[in-house]
């Protein structure tokens, strides 16, 4: 197993088990719908304590973590502040901001990261993407780090794109113009691109539908492979076509006879300047192929457009452009997926799943972090705003298709062209408008534009606004960090934390899982059913309570919770103990075992006499 090592390693290593688990507030006023934590989420608060707070509901549940971490360049202003309690971390907190002449900040940006990364992979699902967007200052000191976090086997791979703006390296003489996505996995897949459909066709009525050609050729030379080297002839036409004799043919002629045999054989209308192919079926074709690594369609696309539309002014510095989001979601996530972003910035993840469900109708959640200043006034606004709708005047573009051009798809220009054109039609431009032809359906753009610029052919769709951009709909509930749930404090009473607070963290605790909700029925004190037992929790956030008699666990209380396991049982023919906190108790081991009962003291029994 590879091992990262970088000063301060020893003191946060472990350093997200002393992290306080804060309880989730809701501010209602600051969100969009009613209050709902089991929906989209917008939180304001140190992004680490927040991971913590969501861990009793979300540990392993995230299909998709998605972050854009500070890159480290030393031109950012971020500082180390998670106040590991060592002296090495304390002298860090005197001397921040971190910036481009402290010869630590490498090891800074690695403790920064480390319980954060450490976190993140506990709220992952076995199956989720944790996608990471980073450049050359910490590239490697990011994929050793999740290497070593999660293991070497949950490498999928990295993708790198092409941003829209260069770096002009003076000393190095390197434009770059270029970033990554380092993506990690349990499953070590991704969804993938979905496939161009369009491009199938059925010119010739065969009765398996339509179809699109591949290549026949090779990859070996007659002196490495002289079974592939034969000559092809057309049965109907008597046509002779040769091998390339670099590559020959992909099959020996037996494959071929199996394939013309089959009817899988196209034959090219000119012999003399086409080879024959091999037919691929739309119903033989899976709905995604594997993605490319290099992606160049974003070079030309900002995250500034989008941002400043929306809130009116320049705003952010650097915001991710939207389609690039929606692409990596697309890539790494279903209809259906929860997705995290703990380094929100200006929101454009949220945005991003909210214009991938008004597209396809999915029920993808979001869930933002964010710990600076406008978390409220920038994050969550412009999900309000591209929820409801926005005034703006101008003109907003929407992508539709991006496609590199390349030397084969020359060959089709046609196919290419009549795409372009199918994409009108859909969006009622060829054709005219939807209403011309009965639909009661709004028209989506004013006019689809198609241009190739830097080898890739971009279909737009424009919209002129003048008065208020319309808006994708949706929700989301706004938090906030509430006080930590101290021993000191709920041991003298001065903080004592709500009943659902504590019953989150405690049953996350005690089996790692996250808390459901209890059955409408159940009986005073029920928390709720784990897997192997049922969990009860006797408290009120009331001093007075925790040191009455009526807080502990008494006999009586221990045969109504053993009859109310009988009979909750029954049905399912097994029977499950059961696993109070309480503050104390009045009845012995013995007593507990007998009632198939065990007991799990909350600190509140310490100062039962006090």
């Amino acid at each position: 197993m590879p091992e990262i090592i970088f000063k301060g390693k020893e003191f946060v290593y472990n350093h997200h088990l002393t992290v306080p688990y804060r309880p989730l507030v809701v501010d209602a006023d600051k969100g969009v719908g009613a209050p709902d934590l089991g929906g989209n989420l917008i939180i304001h608060g140190d992004n680490l304590a927040a991971l913590k707070s969501l861990l009793p509901r979300y540990a392993g549940k995230v299909d998709l973590i998605f972050i854009d971490p500070p890159y480290n360049t030393g031109n950012e202003g971020w500082c180390y502040s998670d106040g590991v309690n060592s002296p090495i971390m304390r002298e860090w907190l005197s001397t921040n901001p971190v910036d481009a002449d402290d010869m630590l900040r490498h090891d800074k940006w690695l403790c920064m990261m480390w319980p954060r990364l450490t976190l993140l992979r506990e709220l992952l699902s076995p199956t989720g993407v944790l996608a990471m967007c980073i450049d050359d200052n910490e590239l490697h000191r990011l994929h050793n780090a999740c290497s070593e976090l999660l293991g070497d086997e949950q490498f999928v791979g990295s993708i790198v794109w092409r941003t829209r703006n260069a770096d002009n390296r003076v000393k190095s003489r390197l434009s770059v113009d270029h970033e990554y996505v380092l993506l990690y996995s349990g499953s070590r897949t991704v969804r993938g691109r979905v496939i161009d459909r369009s491009d199938f066709a059925n010119p010739d009525g065969d009765n398996r539908g339509a179809y699109v050609t591949d290549p026949l050729t090779g990859k070996a030379t007659a002196e490495r492979r002289a079974n592939l080297h034969y000559i092809i002839e057309n049965p109907g036409t008597g046509d002779l076509y040769a091998p390339d004799p670099s590559l020959g043919w992909i099959t020996d002629a037996a494959g071929f006879q199996a394939l013309l045999n089959d009817r899988r054989i196209w034959w090219p209308p000119n012999p003399k300047t086409g080879k024959p192919r091999k037919k691929r079926f739309l119903s033989e074709t899976a709905e995604r192929m594997p993605e490319s690594t290099f992606w160049t369609e974003f070079k030309g696309v900002s995250g500034f457009d989008e941002v400043d539309r929306i809130m009116g002014a320049r705003v952010f510095d650097f915001p991710k452009p939207l389609p690039f989001a929606e692409r990596v979601i697309d890539l790494c996530s279903g209809c259906d997926s929860l997705i995290l972003d703990s380094f929100a910035g200006s929101g454009t993840t949220a945005h991003a799943v909210l214009r991938a469900n008004a597209k396809d109708g999915g029920t993808r959640r979001f869930i933002l972090v964010e710990g600076e200043a406008y978390a409220d006034t920038l994050t969550a606004e412009r999900v309000r705003r591209a929820i409801k709708g926005y005034a703006w005047e101008g003109t907003q573009r929407e992508t539709l298709l991006a496609q590199k051009i390349t030397y084969t798809q020359l060959k089709k220009a046609d196919a290419l062209l009549a795409q372009v054109e199918a994409i009108k039609a859909r969006e009622s431009f060829a054709a005219g408008d939807l209403a011309d032809q009965g639909s009661t359906a709004p028209r989506r753009f004013d006019s689809i534009e198609a241009t190739v610029d830097d080898g890739v052919l971009r279909v737009e769709g424009v919209r002129k606004v003048s008065e208020r951009a319309p808006g994708l709909g949706g929700s989301f509930t706004y938090c906030t960090l509430g006080e930590p749930l101290n021993l000191e404090m709920m041991l003298s009473g001065e903080r004592l934390p709500t009943v659902a607070a504590l019953g989150e963290w405690l049953f996350h605790t005690a089996t790692g899982g996250t808390l459901p909700a209890p059955p409408a029925d159940a009986p005073p004190w029920y928390l709720v059913e784990a897997q192997d037992r049922h969990v009860w929790l006797v408290y009120r956030p009331d001093l007075a309570f925790l040191k009455s008699p009526e807080a502990a666990l008494t006999l009586t209380l221990a045969q109504r919770i053993a009859q109310w396991g009988r009979e909750a049982d029954a049905a399912g023919g097994e029977r499950k103990a059961h696993l109070v906190f309480a503050p104390a108790k009045y009845l012995s081991n013995q007593q507990l075992k007998q009632h198939g009962v065990d007991y799990a003291p909350l600190p509140f029994a310490l100062y039962r006499e006090g």
